[in-house]
């Protein structure tokens, strides 16, 4: 069993899913620089949460994760990601698996699934020790990012056309 690691920096599930998606997002957002919030995919995405799965207990704060459902089936939690669509399958999933680390960590035995409503599609994610040993390597090098006295360099991927944050790479 992997011990917990103290952390300097407190580190969320959106940094998490920034991380898988681009670096330089973690940076930005780490310092307090914020993402467009006119976009209309976060605002699609917003209203997408919203409205789905309304009869299942939505959004649970327990500091630095942030569920979006949560539901218990037998003595396990069942907890849950709602995204717009499953072309951020990796991000979204190491996510999820960064809440069940959490939680986990605080003694809750869970099992988490990625909604994506439009598509009518639910993927059960699973913590293994492989995804733990990699949200640890994850979680040192956003340290490292974040502490760095500039953000990443900007670095085209197939991501970058929708991005909120493009006035901080392409303006």
């Amino acid at each position: 069993m992997l011990s917990v690691i103290q952390r300097e920096i407190n580190i969320t599930g959106t940094l998490i899913w920034y991380y898988y998606i681009c670096k330089r997002e973690v940076w930005l957002l780490a310092h307090g620089l914020e993402a467009n919030q006119d976009n209309e995919y976060l605002e699609i995405g917003r209203i997408i949460q919203e409205y789905s799965y309304r009869r299942k207990t939505k959004e649970l704060d327990l500091g630095n994760i942030k569920v979006d459902l949560i539901s218990k089936e037998g003595d396990k939690v069942v907890i849950g990601e709602v995204k717009k669509t499953s072309r951020f399958v990796e991000s979204s999933s190491m996510q999820l698996a960064f809440y069940l680390l959490e939680l986990e960590n605080r003694g809750i035995d869970a099992v988490g699934y990625l909604h994506f409503p439009k598509e009518k599609k639910k993927i059960k994610i699973e913590l293994d020790n492989e995804t733990r040993e990699e949200l640890y390597e994850a979680m040192e090098d956003i340290e490292n990012i974040i502490k760095s006295e500039r953000p990443p360099a900007v670095e085209k991927n197939k991501y970058c056309r929708k991005c909120a944050y493009q006035e901080f790479c392409w303006a």
